[in-house]
């Protein structure tokens, strides 16, 4: 497990809508089902800058990955039912089927992109390496419990989240993309520091 992971995951469920999503996401029996990025790592970033935890996240990503059926119809039935689940919550809740990220990838942003294997290896390929990080939760019973038994996946680790540190991702060198996207982020939180963009 990387360095911090306890002072990760106790960060990222000060946002109510994260620690709910995870109680709630077994119960959706997605494949490989996965809270990634934004809402989390911008959380991290939100608690480090004293301000609310949910301030600006504009939506809350879920990875599942099904090679079975690729279609735009089945993911968007996925998506139908995970609306649904979490209604009440007044969020918007994103679901993206990994297997088939490759099927409209280059058409939406002009870049090859190889097929991906599971949800993490999606979660590798995020523009920005500190900001590639995925929960899971394992929990049994959740449903009368609200338990949480979560799992991080954080493939290069957390010191650079952590010291708001952004670089290119070698395994998806998009340099237009990744300057447009670090930019972003540093408009937001004035304290991160834009490395190697070329």
């Amino acid at each position: 497990m990387p360095a911090n992971t306890e002072q990760f995951i106790a960060d990222a469920l000060q946002n109510r809508f994260n620690r709910t999503i995870l109680q709630r996401l077994p119960d959706l029996n997605l494949p490989d089902a996965w809270l990634v990025a934004g809402c989390l790592f911008q959380t991290v970033w939100n608690v480090k800058s004293a301000r609310p935890s949910e301030t600006g996240i504009k939506d809350y990503d879920l990875f599942y990955f099904d090679a079975g059926d690729l279609s735009e119809d089945a993911e968007a039935a996925v998506g139908q039912r995970v609306e649904s689940c979490f209604a009440d919550l007044g969020i918007t809740v994103e679901t993206k089927n990994q297997a088939r990220v490759h099927t409209w990838y280059a058409d939406y942003f002009g870049f090859p992109y190889e097929p991906l294997t599971s949800s993490r290896s999606g979660i590798d390929r995020f523009l920005v390496p500190c900001t590639c990080v995925g929960l899971q939760n394992r929990a049994e019973n959740r449903a009368q419990s609200g338990e949480l038994d979560l799992v991080l996946y954080a493939p290069y680790g957390l010191e650079d989240l952590y010291q708001g540190v952004l670089k290119p991702n070698p395994l998806c060198n998009h340099a237009p993309l990744f300057a447009e996207k670090a930019r972003s982020y540093q408009s937001r939180w004035d304290w991160l520091s834009i490395q190697n963009m070329g």
